[in-house]
């Protein structure tokens, strides 16, 4: 088996020559084929009917969407009309379908999408790893591709990562509360871009911590990562472009802390090949990082916000929940009224010291996160080791979650290697910036490039 290669598409580009029709069934095949642990439901007749419609709209010279006919991936915690949503959990099997389509997803079918299918996912998207012990966990295919034993996907966005590593998907809707999208594109070589916040719509799905999710996609691409964002914020996106030489880049020690061999290889490669283009990168100090800890006592805000939306459902079906997520939600119930208020106002605060600390950098750079995909079987058995590894996943991405910032990561490894992220960050509102900064980041790093 070939490596799989995260810059092109396994699927031919729709074009002329080749039909959205055409195309789709490429993309079909492969989900209802290698990638079939990665779905909880392919929607191939909802699908094929999007992509004949958009055949049917150009053969006509009629306008066309801006995602016409590419295949996408639906996250299992947004409402997709007609079906159900679980999030993940045997628990919600029996809910009723959905009658109306989520905003995200009704703005992609709006945009032309064909809606492949919902995405396998960590249980109700409470973890890093992407382990799901209802319904399987799909095996990260690149690791997989180049001879390693099973490794994780990445969570909670597992199997929408999978989708489009495999070709399944050109992109996939997920969503991101505390890197659940970015470090499963860091584990699998692909895009994962992160907006601020309340630009993207979280209406009509199952959440999380309202305060801290985020509507947001895995793509191959930045450029693709941009088509798609200006689909989700329903506004027009212009990044700032400008040599790298006029960038001002942070490197922020603690953030390096663990990081395995080959991740400590591909992150200093990067910084030596920025630098070579006249990039200005400095170490930064964060003081502000060192109250991050208050923020996240008992869980913090994931815990307090899930246990509200939780805590009937876990007096009636408890047992039936995943005992590692049921846990982590469990500790909210010590989460006061009164200490979450607190909670929100040192947040507030904390990003205030963020954004005087972050004052002399345009964004800084550090490893989405410090370690290639750990093997799958040993957190699968032990629950210190899954704990342990989950914490080290989250430890760089949701610190952009709590800053209420926004985040991209971007693969930055050698053609062969295991896939490795490399995550550019800043303060909230800044995301054009930051999409021209990872564009010329991109075309310098060229992921994927041999030695």
């Amino acid at each position: 088996m070939n490596p799989i290669d995260p810059v092109r598409p396994r699927a031919a580009p729709i074009s002329p020559a080749h039909a959205a029709r055409e195309t789709l069934d490429i993309s079909l095949d492969i989900a209802l084929g290698e990638a079939a642990s990665a779905f909880v439901h392919v929607d191939c007749d909802g699908a094929r009917a999007a992509a004949d419609a958009s055949d049917q709209r150009r053969q006509r010279g009629a306008a066309t969407g801006p995602l016409d006919g590419r295949a996408v991936s639906i996250k299992d915690l947004f409402d997709v009309a007609g079906q159900t949503t679980t999030a993940g959990s045997v628990v919600l099997a029996d809910r009723p379908a959905a009658t109306t389509d989520a905003l995200a997803v009704a703005r992609l079918r709006a945009a032309g999408a064909a809606l492949i299918g919902r995405t396998q996912m960590t249980e109700f998207a409470f973890s890093g790893i992407g382990i799901n012990p209802h319904q399987g966990t799909p095996v990260n295919p690149v690791t997989a591709a180049l001879g390693l034993a099973p490794r994780i996907p990445g969570g909670s966005t597992s199997g929408g990562a999978v989708s489009v590593a495999t070709g399944a998907a050109w992109a996939a809707l997920g969503t991101d509360t505390g890197g659940s999208i970015r470090i499963p594109a860091a584990l699998q070589g692909l895009v994962g871009f992160k907006n601020t916040q309340s630009r993207t719509p979280n209406d009509g799905g199952i959440p999380l911590s309202p305060s801290l999710d985020t509507t947001c996609a895995i793509t191959r691409s930045v450029g693709d990562a941009i088509l798609v964002h200006e689909v989700l914020s329903a506004r027009r996106c212009t990044p700032v472009r400008r040599s790298l030489a006029d960038w001002q880049f942070g490197v922020v020690e603690p953030l390096l802390d663990g990081m395995d061999p080959e991740v400590q290889r591909a992150f200093e490669r990067s910084l030596v090949d920025l630098g070579r283009t006249g990039a200005r990168i400095t170490r930064l100090a964060l003081p502000a990082l060192d109250d991050l800890p208050a923020l996240l006592q008992d869980g913090g805000l994931p815990a307090a916000e899930s246990w509200a939306w939780h805590r009937e459902l876990l007096a009636r079906d408890g047992d039936r929940y995943d005992p590692r997520v049921a846990a982590r939600i469990r500790r909210g119930a010590a989460i006061t009224p009164t200490a979450i208020a607190e909670l929100h106002r040192l947040r507030a605060r904390w990003i205030e010291r963020m954004a005087v600390d972050l004052g002399a950098v345009d964004c800084v750079l550090s490893p989405t996160v410090p370690v290639i995909a750990p093997l799958l079987a040993p957190l699968i058995a032990d629950d210190e080791a899954f704990f342990r590894v989950n914490a080290l996943l989250l430890r760089n991405p949701s610190i952009v979650n709590q800053l209420d910032g926004c985040a991209i990561s971007l693969p930055c490894h050698l053609h062969g290697d295991a896939p490795v992220g490399l995550m550019l960050w800043t303060t909230g509102g800044r995301d054009e910036a930051l999409l021209g900064s990872a564009l010329e980041v991109e075309a310098t790093l060229q992921p994927g490039r041999t030695r």
